[in-house]
């Protein structure tokens, strides 16, 4: 089977998202202001999409496709996500099987491992973007123990034990003494971000919204110290940022696409109401400091452009097109492209349809020639299962 099909991904609701930037794309009123966090396009069992035929013809994209090796997105990040740490595949494929034997049922709360599979990680900016992305260098940790009074007593600590021993201290801390440790400090802290004196650049700024958003009731969020113990990076729209195995992150504003490996496997480490598993996160963490390797696409040929990434379950290519600038593509393998920006049909010599919003992305089949006609200035993204530049 060759030829192009439209695609049809699932929303998610999360609290954390926007309200505005995914219903605007994908044409749906939304006078609820109801959080519209992600859009998902792939064959993920908890969103999968279907695909449609010109003649309207509409099965799930599984049917096609079921062993697609990763799941495509697009993010609306209002308020941070938890910081987060997934498995490499051995891990995944390990503690996976051990959960099972143990009977703890996939659709627990306290299920760690939902799947045998590594969760590496994509992102390209479409905004101005913010996260956490690994423990920042020791002469970084130094200045930022210096810098914030509440954070003075780490510095011998950290001496002492090193990043793990400090982190792993400070995850097993008993919550009364999170409480009376970070107290004071979050009351400051959200005075000065109520009164607009606090820049994204400053890890306060973060530390406030984040009291604003997890500490109710007088209960501190451990995860504030990450805030201050990782490099905090700010990626300017079509920069990208890699997540590999271990490396600790959290999103914390902006809109993306992200693609990664079809898998939901999540250990958590705080900024989240949701269940945390203190030692299974240490297992997986790693704890070496890190520079963030802040990706630039590379050019591919015939104007694509590629973001690289050391895993083979995905690829993902990106070109910026001029109203009238015809380009054309034969397709090896299956492709999903995505349309964010922009107004363009899509053909391969007999079915045609709109590509843009709110039709954000086409299924090609493998072996199949298209051409892509802007009518206006567009962006487009182009995913695929097999990474050459991991071979």
């Amino acid at each position: 089977m060759t030829g192009i099909f439209q695609l049809k991904g699932q929303v998610k609701q999360y609290d954390w998202g926007g309200d505005s930037f995914l219903p605007q794309l994908l044409g749906i009123d939304n006078p609820q202001h109801l959080p519209f966090a992600e859009y998902w396009m792939g064959i993920h069992p908890q969103g999968p999409s279907r695909i449609e035929s010109v003649d309207k013809h509409s099965t799930y994209l599984s049917e096609k496709e079921p062993l697609l090796s990763y799941l495509l997105k697009i993010l609306d990040v209002r308020e941070m996500l938890s910081i987060q740490v997934h498995p490499n595949r051995e891990m995944a494929q390990l503690y996976f099987e051990r959960e099972n034997r143990l009977g703890i049922p996939l659709n627990s709360p306290e299920r760690n491992y939902k799947d045998p599979n590594h969760k590496p990680e994509l992102m390209v900016a479409l905004s101005e973007f913010w996260l956490l992305h690994g423990f920042k260098s020791p002469e970084a940790l130094k200045e930022t123990f210096a810098k914030y009074p509440e954070l003075n007593p780490l510095l011998a600590k950290w001496e002492e034990m090193g990043n793990r021993g400090v982190y792993q201290w400070l995850m097993e801390l008993p919550q009364l003494e999170v409480d009376a440790w970070l107290s004071v400090s979050a009351n400051n802290w959200v005075n000065a971000y109520e009164q607009g004196a606090l820049s994204k650049s400053d890890p306060t700024f973060w530390a406030a919204r984040a009291v604003k958003s997890f500490c109710k009731n007088g209960k501190m969020d451990r995860g504030i110290f990450s805030i201050f113990l990782f490099n905090l990076v700010k990626l300017e729209k079509g920069q990208g940022i890699f997540q590999g195995a271990g490396i600790p992150h959290a999103y914390l504003a902006g809109q993306n696409v992200e693609i990664m490996a079809n898998s939901d496997n999540v250990l958590r480490g705080g900024l989240t109401n949701k269940y945390m598993d203190v030692s299974e996160l240490m297992r997986h963490i790693d704890t070496n400091s890190i520079e963030p390797r802040i990706l630039a696409p590379k050019a591919d040929g015939v104007g694509l452009r590629h973001y690289p990434a050391p895993v083979d379950d995905f690829r993902i290519q990106s070109i910026l097109l001029e109203a009238g600038q015809e380009f054309q593509y034969q397709a090896q393998e299956s492709l999903l492209i995505l349309a964010p920006a922009g107004d363009l049909e899509i053909t391969d010599g007999g079915a045609s349809f709109h590509l843009g919003s709110p039709d954000l992305c086409a299924y090609v089949a493998a072996n199949t020639s298209f051409t892509v006609r802007p009518r206006t200035r567009s962006l487009l993204f182009i995913a695929s299962g097999h990474n050459r530049s991991a071979d």
